[in-house]
Protein backbone atom coordinates (compact mmCIF):
# COMPACT_ATOMS: atom_id res chain seq x y z
CA UNK A 1 0.00 0.00 0.00
CA UNK A 2 2.93 2.34 0.76
CA UNK A 3 4.30 1.92 -2.78
CA UNK A 4 0.88 2.71 -4.19
CA UNK A 5 0.84 5.98 -2.25
CA UNK A 6 4.23 6.97 -3.66
CA UNK A 7 3.11 6.25 -7.20
CA UNK A 8 -0.25 7.95 -6.58
CA UNK A 9 1.36 11.16 -5.36
CA UNK A 10 3.47 11.45 -8.50
CA UNK A 11 0.78 10.30 -10.95
CA UNK A 12 -2.43 12.26 -10.36
CA UNK A 13 -2.92 15.49 -8.45
CA UNK A 14 -6.27 15.15 -6.68
CA UNK A 15 -5.79 17.97 -4.17
CA UNK A 16 -7.95 20.49 -6.05
CA UNK A 17 -10.69 17.91 -6.56
CA UNK A 18 -10.67 17.01 -2.87
CA UNK A 19 -10.73 20.68 -1.86
CA UNK A 20 -13.74 21.31 -4.14
CA UNK A 21 -15.60 18.29 -2.77
CA UNK A 22 -14.86 19.49 0.77
CA UNK A 23 -16.35 22.92 -0.07
CA UNK A 24 -19.52 21.31 -1.44
CA UNK A 25 -19.86 19.23 1.74
CA UNK A 26 -19.40 22.37 3.85
CA UNK A 27 -21.98 24.34 1.86
CA UNK A 28 -24.62 21.59 2.07
CA UNK A 29 -23.94 21.05 5.78
CA UNK A 30 -25.11 24.65 6.38
CA UNK A 31 -28.64 23.37 5.72
CA UNK A 32 -28.66 19.56 5.64
CA UNK A 33 -28.33 17.87 9.04
CA UNK A 34 -26.30 14.65 8.98
CA UNK A 35 -26.65 12.70 5.71
CA UNK A 36 -22.87 12.65 5.06
CA UNK A 37 -23.11 9.46 3.04
CA UNK A 38 -25.88 10.99 0.92
CA UNK A 39 -23.73 14.03 0.08
CA UNK A 40 -20.72 11.82 -0.71
CA UNK A 41 -22.79 9.70 -3.08
CA UNK A 42 -24.27 12.76 -4.82
CA UNK A 43 -20.79 14.17 -5.46
CA UNK A 44 -19.57 10.73 -6.57
CA UNK A 45 -22.42 10.52 -9.10
CA UNK A 46 -21.68 14.02 -10.40
CA UNK A 47 -18.01 13.14 -11.02
CA UNK A 48 -18.92 9.76 -12.53
CA UNK A 49 -21.39 11.47 -14.92
CA UNK A 50 -24.32 9.54 -13.45
CA UNK A 51 -27.94 10.21 -12.54
CA UNK A 52 -29.37 9.70 -9.05
CA UNK A 53 -32.74 8.53 -7.77
CA UNK A 54 -33.57 9.67 -4.22
CA UNK A 55 -36.30 7.71 -2.46
CA UNK A 56 -37.88 8.50 0.89
CA UNK A 57 -41.10 9.45 2.61
CA UNK A 58 -42.40 12.99 2.10
CA UNK A 59 -40.60 15.60 4.19
CA UNK A 60 -37.15 13.99 4.51
CA UNK A 61 -35.45 16.77 2.47
CA UNK A 62 -35.13 14.96 -0.88
CA UNK A 63 -36.08 18.00 -2.95
CA UNK A 64 -34.16 20.59 -0.93
CA UNK A 65 -31.01 18.42 -1.02
CA UNK A 66 -31.17 18.24 -4.82
CA UNK A 67 -31.74 22.01 -5.07
CA UNK A 68 -28.89 22.74 -2.66
CA UNK A 69 -26.45 20.56 -4.61
CA UNK A 70 -27.35 22.47 -7.78
CA UNK A 71 -26.94 25.78 -5.90
CA UNK A 72 -23.46 24.77 -4.71
CA UNK A 73 -22.43 24.43 -8.37
CA UNK A 74 -22.22 27.33 -10.83
CA UNK A 75 -24.35 25.54 -13.43
CA UNK A 76 -27.78 25.89 -15.02
CA UNK A 77 -30.63 24.26 -13.12
CA UNK A 78 -34.24 23.36 -13.96
CA UNK A 79 -36.93 21.74 -11.88
CA UNK A 80 -39.68 19.61 -13.40
CA UNK A 81 -42.64 18.66 -11.20
CA UNK A 82 -43.87 15.27 -12.38
CA UNK A 83 -47.66 14.83 -12.33
CA UNK A 84 -50.09 12.26 -13.80
CA UNK A 85 -51.00 14.64 -16.66
CA UNK A 86 -47.40 15.56 -17.59
CA UNK A 87 -46.80 14.92 -21.31
CA UNK A 88 -43.46 14.08 -23.00
CA UNK A 89 -43.55 17.45 -24.83
CA UNK A 90 -43.79 19.21 -21.44
CA UNK A 91 -40.39 17.70 -20.62
CA UNK A 92 -38.54 17.48 -23.93
CA UNK A 93 -39.98 20.44 -25.83
CA UNK A 94 -42.08 20.75 -28.95
CA UNK A 95 -42.01 22.03 -32.53
CA UNK A 96 -43.81 25.34 -33.01
CA UNK A 97 -44.69 26.92 -36.36
CA UNK A 98 -42.88 30.22 -36.90
CA UNK A 99 -45.14 32.44 -39.00
CA UNK A 100 -42.31 34.84 -39.95
CA UNK A 101 -40.06 32.09 -41.25
CA UNK A 102 -42.94 29.84 -42.40
CA UNK A 103 -41.28 26.79 -40.84
CA UNK A 104 -41.37 24.73 -37.68
CA UNK A 105 -38.90 25.55 -34.90
CA UNK A 106 -38.00 23.34 -31.97
CA UNK A 107 -38.70 25.01 -28.64
CA UNK A 108 -36.53 23.28 -26.05
CA UNK A 109 -38.19 21.95 -22.91
CA UNK A 110 -36.94 22.15 -19.31
CA UNK A 111 -34.88 18.97 -19.77
CA UNK A 112 -32.28 21.19 -21.49
CA UNK A 113 -30.13 22.35 -18.59
CA UNK A 114 -27.12 21.06 -16.62
CA UNK A 115 -28.78 19.73 -13.48
CA UNK A 116 -32.40 18.65 -13.64
CA UNK A 117 -34.52 18.06 -10.56
CA UNK A 118 -37.20 15.56 -11.60
CA UNK A 119 -39.42 15.95 -8.57
CA UNK A 120 -41.72 13.04 -7.63
CA UNK A 121 -40.75 11.29 -10.84
CA UNK A 122 -42.93 8.26 -10.12
CA UNK A 123 -46.14 10.29 -10.28
CA UNK A 124 -45.94 10.50 -14.09
CA UNK A 125 -47.25 7.66 -16.32
CA UNK A 126 -45.16 5.30 -18.47
CA UNK A 127 -45.46 7.44 -21.62
CA UNK A 128 -43.67 10.35 -19.98
CA UNK A 129 -41.12 8.08 -18.30
CA UNK A 130 -40.19 6.59 -21.69
CA UNK A 131 -39.43 10.08 -22.98
CA UNK A 132 -36.47 10.19 -20.58
CA UNK A 133 -34.75 7.03 -21.86
CA UNK A 134 -32.75 8.70 -24.64
CA UNK A 135 -31.97 11.78 -22.54
CA UNK A 136 -30.54 9.76 -19.65
CA UNK A 137 -28.47 7.36 -21.72
CA UNK A 138 -27.33 9.38 -24.73
CA UNK A 139 -27.58 12.97 -23.44
CA UNK A 140 -29.60 13.99 -26.49
CA UNK A 141 -33.19 14.55 -27.66
CA UNK A 142 -34.38 13.40 -31.08
CA UNK A 143 -37.32 15.41 -32.37
CA UNK A 144 -38.69 15.35 -35.94
CA UNK A 145 -35.57 13.52 -37.12
CA UNK A 146 -33.21 16.14 -35.64
CA UNK A 147 -30.81 15.44 -32.77
CA UNK A 148 -30.34 18.08 -30.08
CA UNK A 149 -27.37 17.50 -27.77
CA UNK A 150 -27.53 18.42 -24.10
CA UNK A 151 -24.75 20.60 -22.71
CA UNK A 152 -22.31 18.94 -20.30
CA UNK A 153 -22.09 18.50 -17.40
CA UNK A 154 -25.49 16.83 -17.33
CA UNK A 155 -27.18 15.15 -14.36
CA UNK A 156 -30.74 14.18 -13.47
CA UNK A 157 -31.58 14.18 -9.76
CA UNK A 158 -34.93 12.45 -9.41
CA UNK A 159 -36.98 12.13 -6.23
CA UNK A 160 -39.70 9.61 -5.58
CA UNK A 161 -41.96 8.63 -2.72
CA UNK A 162 -42.07 4.92 -1.82
CA UNK A 163 -44.05 3.11 -4.50
CA UNK A 164 -46.62 1.81 -2.03
CA UNK A 165 -47.95 5.36 -1.64
CA UNK A 166 -51.14 6.44 -3.36
CA UNK A 167 -50.87 7.97 -6.83
CA UNK A 168 -47.43 6.59 -7.68
CA UNK A 169 -46.27 4.40 -10.56
CA UNK A 170 -43.46 1.87 -10.50
CA UNK A 171 -40.65 3.13 -12.75
CA UNK A 172 -39.84 0.87 -15.74
CA UNK A 173 -36.79 -1.38 -15.25
CA UNK A 174 -35.20 0.18 -18.35
CA UNK A 175 -35.37 3.59 -16.71
CA UNK A 176 -34.20 2.43 -13.29
CA UNK A 177 -31.17 0.86 -14.97
CA UNK A 178 -30.18 4.30 -16.26
CA UNK A 179 -29.74 5.70 -12.75
CA UNK A 180 -26.20 5.30 -11.43
CA UNK A 181 -27.44 5.31 -7.82
CA UNK A 182 -30.66 4.82 -5.96
CA UNK A 183 -30.28 6.35 -2.50
CA UNK A 184 -32.77 5.69 0.28
CA UNK A 185 -33.21 8.61 2.68
CA UNK A 186 -34.34 7.55 6.13
CA UNK A 187 -35.92 9.57 8.92
CA UNK A 188 -33.44 11.45 11.15
CA UNK A 189 -32.65 10.18 14.64
CA UNK A 190 -33.58 12.13 17.80
CA UNK A 191 -30.43 14.30 17.90
CA UNK A 192 -30.74 15.14 14.20
CA UNK A 193 -34.45 15.92 14.58
CA UNK A 194 -33.68 18.35 17.43
CA UNK A 195 -30.96 19.99 15.31
CA UNK A 196 -33.37 20.35 12.35
CA UNK A 197 -36.01 22.04 14.52
CA UNK A 198 -33.42 24.27 16.22
CA UNK A 199 -32.00 25.44 12.89
CA UNK A 200 -35.48 26.11 11.51
CA UNK A 201 -36.34 28.14 14.60
CA UNK A 202 -33.27 30.34 14.18
CA UNK A 203 -33.59 30.74 10.40
CA UNK A 204 -33.18 34.35 9.26
CA UNK A 205 -32.94 33.83 5.50
CA UNK A 206 -33.89 31.41 2.72
CA UNK A 207 -32.11 28.06 2.93
CA UNK A 208 -30.97 28.38 -0.68
CA UNK A 209 -29.45 31.80 0.07
CA UNK A 210 -27.24 30.18 2.71
CA UNK A 211 -25.40 28.16 0.05
CA UNK A 212 -22.85 29.70 -2.35
CA UNK A 213 -21.61 28.29 -5.65
CA UNK A 214 -18.13 26.84 -5.47
CA UNK A 215 -17.59 24.81 -8.66
CA UNK A 216 -18.18 25.86 -12.27
CA UNK A 217 -18.90 23.84 -15.44
CA UNK A 218 -15.31 23.84 -16.67
CA UNK A 219 -13.90 22.51 -13.38
CA UNK A 220 -16.59 19.83 -13.13
CA UNK A 221 -15.70 18.57 -16.62
CA UNK A 222 -11.99 18.67 -15.77
CA UNK A 223 -12.60 16.55 -12.68
CA UNK A 224 -14.79 14.13 -14.67
CA UNK A 225 -11.88 13.61 -17.10
CA UNK A 226 -9.51 13.16 -14.17
CA UNK A 227 -11.74 10.36 -12.81
CA UNK A 228 -11.19 8.40 -16.04
CA UNK A 229 -7.48 8.14 -15.18
CA UNK A 230 -8.07 6.45 -11.81
CA UNK A 231 -6.42 3.04 -11.90
CA UNK A 232 -8.36 -0.23 -11.56
CA UNK A 233 -6.33 -3.45 -11.36
CA UNK A 234 -7.39 -6.45 -13.47
CA UNK A 235 -8.27 -8.49 -10.36
CA UNK A 236 -10.70 -5.76 -9.28
CA UNK A 237 -12.37 -5.73 -12.70
CA UNK A 238 -12.86 -9.47 -12.25
CA UNK A 239 -14.19 -8.81 -8.73
CA UNK A 240 -16.84 -6.44 -10.14
CA UNK A 241 -17.79 -9.01 -12.80
CA UNK A 242 -18.14 -11.76 -10.15
CA UNK A 243 -20.45 -9.58 -8.03
CA UNK A 244 -22.67 -8.86 -11.04
CA UNK A 245 -22.66 -12.50 -12.13
CA UNK A 246 -23.76 -13.51 -8.63
CA UNK A 247 -26.86 -11.32 -8.92
CA UNK A 248 -27.86 -13.30 -12.02
CA UNK A 249 -27.46 -16.70 -10.39
CA UNK A 250 -28.72 -15.85 -6.91
CA UNK A 251 -31.82 -17.93 -6.06
CA UNK A 252 -33.33 -15.00 -4.11
CA UNK A 253 -33.34 -12.74 -7.17
CA UNK A 254 -35.85 -12.89 -10.01
CA UNK A 255 -33.88 -10.35 -12.11
CA UNK A 256 -30.12 -9.86 -11.93
CA UNK A 257 -27.99 -6.85 -12.85
CA UNK A 258 -27.11 -5.98 -16.46
CA UNK A 259 -23.70 -5.16 -18.00
CA UNK A 260 -24.71 -1.50 -17.55
CA UNK A 261 -24.54 -2.22 -13.81
CA UNK A 262 -20.95 -3.52 -14.20
CA UNK A 263 -19.95 -0.28 -15.92
CA UNK A 264 -21.79 1.76 -13.27
CA UNK A 265 -19.95 -0.07 -10.48
CA UNK A 266 -16.63 0.58 -12.23
CA UNK A 267 -17.27 4.30 -12.84
CA UNK A 268 -18.68 4.94 -9.38
CA UNK A 269 -15.81 3.16 -7.61
CA UNK A 270 -13.28 5.28 -9.55
CA UNK A 271 -15.04 8.50 -8.54
CA UNK A 272 -15.42 7.29 -4.95
CA UNK A 273 -11.68 6.53 -4.76
CA UNK A 274 -10.81 9.98 -6.16
CA UNK A 275 -12.91 11.95 -3.65
CA UNK A 276 -11.12 9.96 -0.95
CA UNK A 277 -7.76 11.12 -2.33
CA UNK A 278 -6.65 7.97 -4.16
CA UNK A 279 -5.93 7.42 -7.85
CA UNK A 280 -6.49 3.68 -7.49
CA UNK A 281 -9.61 1.67 -6.60
CA UNK A 282 -9.66 -0.69 -3.63
CA UNK A 283 -12.12 -3.55 -2.94
CA UNK A 284 -13.55 -1.40 -0.13
CA UNK A 285 -14.51 1.32 -2.65
CA UNK A 286 -16.49 -1.24 -4.64
CA UNK A 287 -18.19 -2.60 -1.53
CA UNK A 288 -19.06 0.91 -0.28
CA UNK A 289 -21.02 1.83 -3.41
CA UNK A 290 -22.37 -1.62 -4.40
CA UNK A 291 -25.76 -1.23 -2.67
CA UNK A 292 -26.70 2.18 -4.17
CA UNK A 293 -25.50 0.97 -7.60
CA UNK A 294 -27.35 -2.36 -7.52
CA UNK A 295 -30.42 -2.15 -5.27
CA UNK A 296 -32.69 -0.70 -7.98
CA UNK A 297 -31.38 -2.98 -10.74
CA UNK A 298 -32.31 -6.32 -9.19
CA UNK A 299 -35.71 -7.76 -8.28
CA UNK A 300 -36.42 -10.09 -5.35
CA UNK A 301 -38.40 -13.25 -6.08
CA UNK A 302 -42.04 -12.94 -4.92
CA UNK A 303 -41.58 -15.67 -2.30
CA UNK A 304 -38.60 -13.94 -0.68
CA UNK A 305 -40.31 -10.56 -0.88
CA UNK A 306 -43.24 -11.99 1.09
CA UNK A 307 -40.74 -13.11 3.73
CA UNK A 308 -39.59 -9.49 4.08
CA UNK A 309 -36.17 -9.97 2.49
CA UNK A 310 -34.87 -6.81 0.79
CA UNK A 311 -32.54 -6.22 -2.15
CA UNK A 312 -30.07 -4.57 0.23
CA UNK A 313 -29.85 -7.76 2.31
CA UNK A 314 -29.29 -9.93 -0.77
CA UNK A 315 -26.61 -7.59 -2.18
CA UNK A 316 -24.80 -7.55 1.18
CA UNK A 317 -24.95 -11.36 1.26
CA UNK A 318 -23.44 -11.46 -2.24
CA UNK A 319 -20.65 -9.11 -1.15
CA UNK A 320 -19.92 -11.42 1.79
CA UNK A 321 -19.82 -14.50 -0.47
CA UNK A 322 -17.61 -13.19 -3.29
CA UNK A 323 -13.92 -13.57 -2.46
CA UNK A 324 -12.12 -10.24 -2.07
CA UNK A 325 -9.01 -10.00 -4.30
CA UNK A 326 -5.67 -9.84 -2.50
Amino acid sequence: MENNDIEFNSRLDLQELQASVSRIRTELAKVIVGQKQLVNLLVTALLAEGHVLLEGAPGVAKTITAKLLAKSLAVDFNRIQFTPDLMPSDVLGTSIFNLKKSEFEFKKGPIFSNIILADEINRAPAKTQAALFEVMEERQVTMDGEKYLLDPPYMILATQNPIEQEGTYRLPEAQLDRFLFKINIDYPNLEEEVEIITREHGLKTSKLDMVTSSLDKTKIMEFQKLILQVRVEANLIKYIAEIILNTRTNPFLYLGASPRASIALLKASKAFAAINGRDFVTPEDIKQIAVPVLQHRVIITPEREMEGITTTQVINDILQSVEIPK
